[in-house]
């Protein structure tokens, strides 16, 4: 269970604000503060940060950590990107395995952060030795953009702490702001506050960049599951065959140009 509601009032009252004075500086309602440190509501992933950013602390000790007169802050980390992160366990205490069906992605953007809405999801535990430490969660891909993985495949990834991790020519699922959920592979090692280039292994689409402003979460690959067993003589789907001629277009544009 999470320290919000006592966080909230603890901080609040130190800065000397009343519940309306706070309100205005977050640019809420006064009864959303009453709501928040009587823990009958918790706030949403942006005003989080808007909370956290204002107390000067990171989200994970504004919900985490136990903040009072004898609390010290932690060193900040270098590269380190720390967000709401929500799981489930099983009976036994063990982390479940949840899954975002590709009809829940958009609604994962907003929930992602809210542990009831993680509860929620179907979930699963699969008894693979390289899956047990860590925290997983599976993601539905659609579209051929991954060719060879075939649509519908579901991505199981682990999550990534640290951006930093990221190394180029891995495949990662990428939370984003704009994007929503995408399987892509890194085109370039991810730094602090630049662009994360995404590459397709479907050639036919071209890479492109996203700020990390953007980006909500990422998850490094580790398995996937697939309903479609490998087909020795695949048929290119008229998708592929439109966007290979389109690219064979762009070519030859380019080569009169040249």
């Amino acid at each position: 269970m999470s320290n919000i509601s006592s966080n909230l009032k603890y901080l609040r009252k130190k800065k000397g604000h009343t519940q309306q004075q706070f309100a205005d500086a977050m640019e809420i309602k006064r009864s959303l503060i009453g709501a928040y440190e009587e823990d009958r509501a918790e706030p949403k992933y942006d005003l989080l940060k808007k909370i956290a950013e204002y107390f000067d602390l990171t989200i994970d000790e504004f919900i985490n950590e136990s903040i009072n007169d004898n609390w010290k802050p932690k060193p900040k980390s270098q590269g380190s990107n720390l967000r709401v992160l929500s799981i489930s366990v099983d009976q036994h205490d063990n982390e479940n395995i949840e899954l975002v069906p590709v009809k829940a992605s958009a609604g994962y953007l907003n929930g992602f952060s809210d542990p009831q809405y993680i509860q929620d999801l179907p979930k699963f535990q699969l008894p693979l030795p390289s899956l047990r430490q860590g925290t997983f969660r599976a993601f539905e891909i659609m579209g051929d953009s991954m060719l060879p993985i075939q649509p519908g495949s579901i991505i199981i990834g682990e999550y990534l702490d640290n951006w930093g991790d990221v190394k180029q020519g891995e495949t990662y699922i990428v939370i984003s702001k704009n994007e929503g959920v995408v399987y892509k592979r890194a085109g370039n090692k991810f730094k602090e506050h630049k662009e994360l280039k995404l590459v397709s292994d479907n050639k036919v689409y071209d890479p492109y960049a996203i700020d990390a402003d953007d980006i909500l979460e990422i998850w490094k690959a580790k398995a996937y599951i697939s309903t479609a067993l490998p087909d020795p003589t695949p048929e290119p789907s008229i998708e592929t065959l439109s966007s290979m001629m389109a690219q064979m277009q762009k070519s030859i544009s380019q080569l009169n140009k040249n």
